[in-house]
C-alpha cells in the first residue's frame, strides 16, 4: 500500500512501509532512475527487526513530478516530510547514489534526526555538470529510451543480467518508466549538489558502501568519505553501482549488523 506526504512547498512524496511500528524506523532512499522497489531483498530480510519506511524520491515512482529543476534541498525535505508524517523523531538512514548524498546533507544540516547514517555508492560530488547537462538535454528532449542502456550498463556487474535475470529486467524497466521531467529534475540537483566542504561536521554512527566495479561513484570516493566523516566504517563489495543489488546478500549483511550495533 502507498501511503503520500506533503513537503513544505506541496510536492507529494509516495512511501510504503513494512514491518512493526514500534521497532525503530529504518529510512530507505534509491538511486537516480528506480523507485522504493529497488529495497525489496533488504526489505524482506530487514522487516522483522525495524519499521521500514522506503521513499520515492521527488519526480520518481508515485511521487509527485514537480516541472523544473530539483535542488539536494528538494530531496531532504521529501524524506523529512515522510518522516514527519510517521511521527519520527529519529531514525537510521540507508541512501544509495542520489539517496545517498541525501543522506548528507540531512547529516549536515538535521543531524538530530539520525540513528545513524549508510551511504551506499554515493560521493559528496557526483559526477561532472556536463554529464549532468547533457543527461537533462536527452531525457527532456528525446525520453528515456535514449538513455536506458547506457545508464544499466553501469549499475550491475558483467555477469548480473545472466545471475538475476527477473531483477535485471525488472530495474531496466523502472528506469525506462521514470518520467523523463522528474529524472532530469533529479539530474539538475546532482549537477548543482556539492557538500565536499560540509561533511567534516556529521557526527551520526555512519555505514560508507562502496563497489570495487562502481563506474558512477568510483570506489575512491567511498574512501574518500570514510576519511572525511569521523569514526566511520568502510565496506567494500565486488559490485557495481547497484550494490544492494549486485551483492544482495553480502550487502544486507553488512548492512543489518550495523543497523543492529547501532541501535539504542
Amino acid at each position: 500500500m502507498t501511503s503520500f506526504a506533503t513537503t513544505p512547498t506541496g510536492t507529494r512524496i509516495a512511501y510504503a512501509i513494512a514491518g512493526r511500528p514500534w521497532r525503530p524506523a529504518l529510512i530507505l532512499t534509491h538511486s537516480l532512475g528506480s523507485d522504493h522497489h529497488m529495497w525489496e531483498p533488504q526489505v524482506e530480510a530487514l522487516k522483522e527487526q525495524y519499521y521500514i519506511v522506503s521513499v520515492d524520491n521527488i519526480g520518481h515512482g508515485d511521487s509527485d513530478v514537480p516541472n523544473g529543476d530539483y535542488s539536494l534541498a528538494d530531496m531532504a525535505a521529501g524524506v523529512l516530510a515522510v518522516a514527519d508524517a510517521e511521527q519520527l523523531e529519529r531514525f537510521h538512514y540507508c541512501g544509495l547514489s542520489v539517496g545517498g548524498i541525501t543522506g548528507l546533507w540531512i547529516g549536515v544540516h538535521d543531524p538530530e534526526r539520525l540513528l545513524s547514517l549508510t551511504l551506499c555508492n554515493t560521493a559528496a560530488k557526483i559526477g561532472v555538470p556536463e554529464l549532468w547537462s547533457e543527461r537533462i538535454e536527452i531525457a527532456r528532449s528525446e525520453g528515456m529510451g535514449a538513455l536506458v542502456d547506457g545508464v544499466i550498463a553501469r549499475w550491475f556487474s558483467a555477469d548480473f543480467p545472466e545471475r538475476e535475470p527477473e531483477r535485471f529486467a525488472l530495474t531496466r524497466a523502472t528506469l525506462l518508466a521514470t518520467d523523463p521531467m522528474g529524472y532530469s529534475g533529479v539530474c539538475a540537483a546532482l549537477r548543482d549538489a556539492d557538500v565536499r566542504d560540509d561533511i567534516g561536521v556529521i557526527t551520526a554512527p555512519t555505514l560508507v558502501i562502496g563497489g570495487l566495479l562502481d563506474q558512477a561513484t568510483p570506489i575512491e570516493q567511498a574512501r574518500w568519505l570514510h576519511d572525511q566523516i569521523r569514526g566511520s566504517r568502510l565496506v567494500e563489495l565486488d559490485a557495481a553501482h547497484l550494490s544492494n543489488l549486485d551483492r544482495e546478500i553480502e550487502f544486507t549483511a553488512a548492512l543489518d549488523e550495523f543497523l543492529t550495533s547501532n541501535t539504542p
